[in-house]
């Protein structure tokens, strides 16, 4: 069955040579994209998601921001799915800066594509393999205002998938440039550690992640002790539980660190947590 993407308001069956070779996004990174689940026909957490792609545009000076609303991404994602008929799935919206010039933009207008991967799954599931994960520190994340979007230049992510692959791991975390916990490959770090759950606050250089802010806001909800702090990756090997968070999945677990292990209940009780709102 053809599958869809949505080019600048446009449908198009996903085989269509759409980007000019000029495209900003290609050569210079010049974009930010938002992953986003689609449950059900309908988008979730679509405020979450206008919010932090409208202050990611604002931070890379691009116009336009103010139309690509939580209205927008729910009415293209709905549009989406029902041109794919698929109810299910990971919705990527990738925007760029639309110019010309070299370095220097000679405009600062914006151009977007939406993408749709079905999946069968109605229900975020926690991972039945816990994931093993190791610290990648061949480069640092740099913390600068742009830290906490997902924006196109992700060379350091693409690496740090190298690498994973190369030592045969699920995942990798992510140090910033003073040597503390970042992040993960595509997600967040949370550390369940002396009855107390640790997560890198966002002056660290993480993503200001969706899921994060949820589980966080779940967390207090439920008067779980939680706190956005600078963390020492030696905790890793002291702590009792580190699960991984990102919109699409959201919660894995993580079994094993070097030979240190962990065990799983509050990402069972989270992800139930989650799966309720």
């Amino acid at each position: 069955m053809p599958s869809f993407i949505n080019f600048n308001g446009e449908v198009v069956p996903a085989d269509t040579a759409m980007l000019t070779i000029s495209n900003r996004a290609f050569k210079y990174g010049d974009g930010l994209f938002e992953s986003m689940r689609l449950v059900n026909g309908q988008l979730k957490f679509a405020d979450l998601h206008a919010n932090r792609l409208q202050n990611g545009m604002r931070d890379l000076k691009m116009d336009g921001y103010s139309n690509l609303d939580a209205w927008f991404l729910k009415e293209k994602a709905e549009e989406l799915a029902i041109w794919n008929k698929v109810k299910q799935g990971r919705i990527r919206l990738t925007v760029y800066r639309d110019a010309g010039g070299l370095y220097t933009p000679n405009d600062n207008r914006s151009g977007w594509c939406m993408e749709l991967e079905p999946d069968q799954g109605l229900a975020y599931q926690l991972n039945h393999r816990g994931v093993i994960m190791n610290v990648y520190n061949e480069l640092l994340k740099p913390i600068n205002y742009l830290s906490n979007h997902k924006t196109c230049n992700s060379l350091l992510y693409v690496m740090a998938g190298v690498y994973k692959m190369q030592h045969r791991l699920d995942d990798v975390f992510i140090l910033n440039q003073h040597g503390f916990l970042c992040e993960a490959l595509s997600s967040n770090v949370f550390v369940w550690y002396d009855n107390h759950l640790y997560t890198p606050a966002l002056s660290e250089g993480c993503v200001a992640g969706v899921m994060r802010q949820v589980i966080i806001d779940s967390a207090v909800e439920r008067d779980i002790p939680v706190t956005e702090a600078q963390i020492n990756p030696d905790i890793l090997n002291e702590a009792d539980e580190v699960f991984l968070t990102n919109a699409t999945k959201g919660i894995q677990w993580v079994m094993g660190y070097g030979v240190k292990r962990y065990f799983n209940k509050l990402s069972k009780d989270l992800i139930d947590e989650l799966n309720t709102m």
